[in-house]
């Protein structure tokens, strides 16, 4: 009898010990934690620690989840099997085409080519064709439909360049086809993605002008008042280059969060911004003001607040609020341009 107590208690110390590695190759980052301490807590170097938990940075967060050990081999043939039975890859935070390529043995001119990208901006949520041996047919039978639907509504994190390749249409195809004049586009709206449908069947299809002029102005109305509460609630948040979630921000990093939060997507430089938006000759609350800083052309930019004030991801202050007509600012203003 006492054998096999004995026999019992070791078998369930060799069980506790064996979940107990298992537990402890997953790390929660704790206030403090940084990348060089965790790898000499765990004897592990700072690049294995980026590459095991697809880090583009040096950037943690509290409470995140990081593997701190090497995956197991039977963990590397369930990716491997994943990844064969599966040729997409959906965008996480913090993912750079560069880290995707490097994670699915190919490069970065392939990674863009198979996803008919023509920057190297991605966005959280997005799906990217990461294998280049699936075939067309398969492709396009993994795609909607086109034949069965000829419209397509807009979800947080979608671009013109991925919701073109996935209805196998050029980016100036789909903004032909919804009369677009920049790769503006809104979370929730309706895009027209096959060119089959008849002028009179669009026309048909199309609300009365009255009642869109008063809907949109009402929409405009609420979405600019919920960007503004939005974008009030990092103020202090860090300014981290490269950053674009509350644990730091960019300026244009600050500036795409906040907009997609309000379902608006925009681009993630300040430069493509810019270009993205349309101009006006003053800036309205809601608006984006841009500044020349440290380089030519738009570098800086902000949520226009009224009354000469502006929210913005500063490099000395983190996201604060300041006036356009102090010292700094006015000689550096560039213009505003809005998304509304």
């Amino acid at each position: 009898m006492k054998k096999q107590l004995v026999t019992m208690a070791a078998t369930a110390g060799l069980l506790f010990t064996s979940l107990g590695s298992a537990s402890a190759a997953v790390h929660t980052v704790k206030s403090g934690d940084t990348l060089w301490g965790l790898s000499n807590t765990y004897n592990v170097t700072v690049n294995n620690l980026k590459t095991w938990n697809q880090l583009s940075s040096s950037t943690i967060y509290v409470n995140q989840k990081l593997t701190v050990a090497a995956p197991q081999a039977n963990a590397q043939a369930s990716t491997a099997s994943e990844s064969t039975s599966s040729a997409t890859y959906v965008v996480k935070s913090g993912d750079t085409l560069w880290g995707i390529s490097r994670n699915y043995n190919m490069s970065i001119s392939q990674l863009k080519s198979l996803n008919g990208l023509s920057s190297d901006v991605i966005h959280p949520g997005q799906t990217l064709r990461v294998s280049g041996s699936v075939t067309v047919a398969a492709a396009q039978a993994s795609a909607p439909a086109s034949s069965s639907t000829s419209t397509y509504r807009v979800v947080s994190g979608d671009t013109l360049s991925g919701i073109a390749v996935r209805h196998n249409v050029s980016v100036s195809q789909l903004k032909s086809l919804n009369n677009l004049t920049s790769d503006l586009i809104l979370v929730g709206q309706v895009l027209k993605v096959s060119g089959t449908a008849t002028t009179a069947t669009a026309k048909a299809a199309a609300p009365a002008p009255a009642t869109v002029t008063t809907a949109s102005a009402t929409s405009s109305s609420a979405k600019v008042n919920a960007l503004v509460t939005e974008a009030k609630k990092y103020i202090g948040v860090p300014y981290v280059w490269g950053g674009s979630t509350p644990s730091g921000f960019d300026c244009s990093g600050y500036l795409q969060y906040v907009y997609n939060k309000v379902g608006i997507s925009i681009p993630r430089t300040v430069a493509t911004i810019w270009s993205a938006t349309k101009s006006v000759s003053a800036p309205r609350v809601g608006d984006m003001v841009f500044f020349e800083t440290y380089t030519s052309g738009p570098s800086h930019a902000g949520i226009y607040l009224g009354d000469n004030k502006f929210i913005h991801a500063g490099s000395s202050r983190g996201v604060e609020i300041s006036d356009m007509n102090n010292s700094y600012w006015k000689p550096r203003y560039l213009g505003s341009r809005t998304t509304f």
